[in-house]
């Protein structure tokens, strides 16, 4: 197979990919198909439910946590009822292990509690004495649905302080996430990037999958994420283009690029084949 990128912009690429982290949708089988077809150098990252709650994602975290993964599991700050039930999160993190989360507000409306936004769960992650030694905050490449442009910068730059890398929302315009990841560095946030990309996704799967995360909630997944369907579904899409595009352009190590987020769709045996054969081409 011919490499989709010449000399450093290949190296910059296949960079990208050893570094790739999958991330799942806590459902009943996903814990079989990552253990039949995910390596345990893979970190696995691990959704939560806005209708569901937190649980199904510590437990899924604590199980992928014993059979020997990196895990990373998706604390949203909307679900947390408080401080104290923060603190009771972090002892069952602390206790299976797990040294990493990420932290974004998370789409419960209403919130569990009193905090609305990320920064206020990171402010008090903070007071517990910052427990948890990496924590990722989001980044938007695209403009947000419901949030200005501008709240977004800000919110990074207060965010900032309280964490030790960014993961970008999932984008399929490589320019767009080229010129995001310029413009973060021309602010002066220096914290590493991890950018989120679709991962090979089977289109007559991508349905079926969309119906597995709750029969109260696929609905509401399917119309909030109405867009990223329908380039999924369409011509043309295709994410080692995406991925090499954004190698040559901010692959260079200034940039601190520090791997993909992959956004599997719970096809994880497709996402991990795909990655081998393009690895295999270094």
């Amino acid at each position: 197979m011919r490499r989709i990128l010449p000399g450093g912009d290949h190296e910059a690429l296949l960079r990208l990919l050893h570094q790739a982290r999958y991330e799942v949708l806590p459902t009943a089988t996903i814990e079989d198909k990552v253990l039949a077809a995910v390596p345990r150098e893979v970190t696995i990252t691990v959704t939560a439910s806005p209708v569901k709650g937190l649980d199904p994602t510590l437990e899924l975290s604590e199980r992928f946590a014993a059979h020997g993964y990196t895990v990373v599991p998706h604390i949203a700050v909307r679900l947390l009822r408080g401080e104290q039930h923060l603190a009771e999160v972090v002892d069952r993190l602390k206790a299976a292990g797990i040294t990493e989360v990420f932290m974004p507000a998370g789409d419960a409306d209403p919130p569990a509690g009193e905090w609305d936004a990320a920064l206020p769960g990171l402010q008090a992650l903070g007071r517990l004495g910052d427990p948890i030694p990496e924590v990722g905050i989001t980044g938007y490449p695209e403009s947000h649905p419901s949030i200005d442009d501008d709240v977004t910068v800000q919110a990074m730059w207060d965010k900032r302080s309280h964490a030790t890398c960014i993961i970008s929302n999932m984008c399929f315009d490589p320019k767009m996430i080229s010129h995001w990841v310029k413009r973060v560095r021309r602010r002066g946030v220096d914290l590493p990037i991890k950018i989120g990309v679709a991962g090979p996704v089977e289109r007559t799967k991508l349905l079926t999958m969309a119906t597995k995360v709750g029969v109260g909630e696929s609905t509401r997944f399917l119309t909030k994420h109405a867009g990223w369907f329908a380039r999924l579904a369409g011509p043309g899409y295709s994410p080692e283009s995406l991925i090499a595009k954004v190698a040559r352009d901010v692959g260079d190590e200034k940039y601190r690029l520090s791997g993909l987020h992959i956004f599997t769709f719970n096809q994880v045996a497709e996402t991990e084949a795909w990655r081998q054969t393009l690895l295999a081409q270094g």
